[in-house]
């Protein structure tokens, strides 16, 4: 039983018959029947016809999810607010485009509520909690909720307050990869360094006793499979409910732990701001935590695996990190524009307005394609270009305005950790010749392994 990917919207410019399924929160859709050619009404979509040299393709063909940056760019040429009723969205593929949808207040992060139509009854009442529970997550809120929720944690996560922890981070990086990467063992980075050691370094930093990490990860695994679409059988999409609750329920324990007997850890700095039980209830605080623990390793692992690889597939900018480890961090910023952890994000549009001369209705979905705009060459010269020395930090990977990520200067301190010391301690590491599997996610840019000789 396909429940997450059900559409509570109805589309009058698509067929019965022939139009996908959409999830809500991550936008996938099942494959269309056939393809739609019926466009839909002119007095709200604008759209030019496409040329024949353009073809729309599924987002999630598999071609185009192992490598979406032919595809994507030839759209953004094409049309960068195009609609697609194939996928029942408007993909917005230019930078400045993308740019004005972050800054519209008429472009709206709130879209859980649709998904409770789709739960079967039988689930409702679970249903109901968890998705209560993904109602308090800032990403799925706007203005003046988001900046209400999200300024409790503002000050733990600026980057000042994340260097405290640089060098345990460093400590952290070195000790994994002595244990797992032996110079001249074959091995996978993924699984080796990239996924275990962010989800070590943030569960130190939320106070997750050791003991507990194997139940924690476990959740946070499941809430995943939930958020991005990857539970697709009833079976999975209970067990991923039940698991968002248990991890509420652990944190709302941890939290009461924390309260009475405080520690050097993100829960106790942030209760003792004081604003907990007055500006933000401790239920708020909970199911955001429940957000921080599912992001705090998936975006972190995301872009440590896509970083090396980018530096492994082009020598030449591998040896001026080399020569020069300062680049580092440039280095961090350039594959978060070249081939970053997030190819996109789902919006719907909370009332009618204007998009570059399109007429978006109100409830329309939209797609905002980072992957296309971080390519867009009317900002960036020779964007198909990996180029550490690039210097510009105006890339999208990390979102814009009142939704850029919050836990960004974590992700830069650990995949940075990572890649300095594989840059300056295993000149030998070098990829193996391996076809690379690439999860099958809209949202997601995340490679299943990464082979490499160390």
């Amino acid at each position: 039983m396909t429940v997450l990917t059900t559409n509570a919207n109805t589309d009058t410019s698509t067929t019965a018959d022939t139009s996908p399924l959409v999830c809500p929160f991550t936008g996938r859709t099942a494959p269309p029947a056939a393809p739609q050619t019926t466009p839909p009404p002119a007095a709200t979509r604008t759209p030019p016809a496409p040329p024949a040299a353009f073809t729309e393709r599924y987002l999630l063909d598999p071609a185009v999810n192992a490598d979406p940056y032919g595809y994507l760019n030839s759209l953004r040429d094409h049309d960068p607010v195009y609609w697609s009723a194939m996928h029942r969205a408007w993909l917005v593929t230019g930078h400045a485009q993308l740019m004005h949808c972050l800054r519209a207040p008429a472009v709206s992060a709130e879209r859980v509520r649709p998904l409770m139509d789709a739960v079967p009854e039988g689930a409702r009442e679970d249903a109901e909690r968890a998705f209560g529970i993904l109602s308090r997550w800032m990403v799925f809120n706007d203005a003046p909720q988001h900046r209400r929720l999200r300024q409790v944690f503002q000050e733990q996560f600026a980057a000042r307050s994340i260097g405290r922890y640089r060098a345990f981070v460093e400590r952290a990086t070195r000790a994994m990869l002595t244990r797992r990467a032996v110079p001249g063992r074959i091995g996978d980075l993924v699984a080796d360094i990239a996924r275990p050691l962010p989800a070590l370094v943030f569960a130190r930093w939320l106070g997750v006793p050791q003991a507990h990490g194997p139940s924690f990860w476990y959740w946070n695994a499941r809430v995943g499979d939930l958020v991005l679409g990857a539970a697709q059988e009833e079976r999975e999409y209970r067990t991923s409910l039940q698991s968002l609750v248990n991890l509420d329920d652990y944190l709302a324990d941890l939290v009461r732990q924390r309260r009475a007997d405080p520690k050097d850890d993100l829960i106790s700095a942030v209760l003792a701001g004081g604003q907990i039980g007055k500006s933000v209830s401790e239920e708020e605080f909970v199911g955001m935590l429940t957000q921080m623990a599912f992001a705090g390793g998936e975006t972190t692992s995301n872009l440590i695996v896509n970083a090396v690889l980018a530096l492994l597939e082009h020598p030449e900018q591998m040896a001026a990190v080399r020569e020069d480890p300062s680049l580092v961090p440039m280095a961090v910023e350039e594959a978060m524009r070249f081939d970053g952890p997030s190819k996109m994000s789902i919006r719907t549009a909370a009332r009618d307005f204007d998009l570059d001369g399109r007429s978006v209705r109100a409830e329309d979905r939209l797609f905002l394609v980072t992957a296309a705009a971080n390519r867009d060459p009317a900002r960036f010269p020779d964007p198909d270009g990996f180029i550490v020395r690039r210097g510009s930090a105006s890339h999208l990977g990390f979102g814009f305005g009142a939704h850029f990520c919050i836990g960004a200067a974590f992700a830069r301190l650990v995949a940075g950790a990572v890649v300095d010391v594989l840059v300056r301690e295993y000149p030998g590491l070098e990829l193996l010749d391996q076809q690379h599997t690439w999860q099958p996610s809209l949202l997601n840019r995340a490679l299943t392994a990464l082979p490499v000789r160390y």
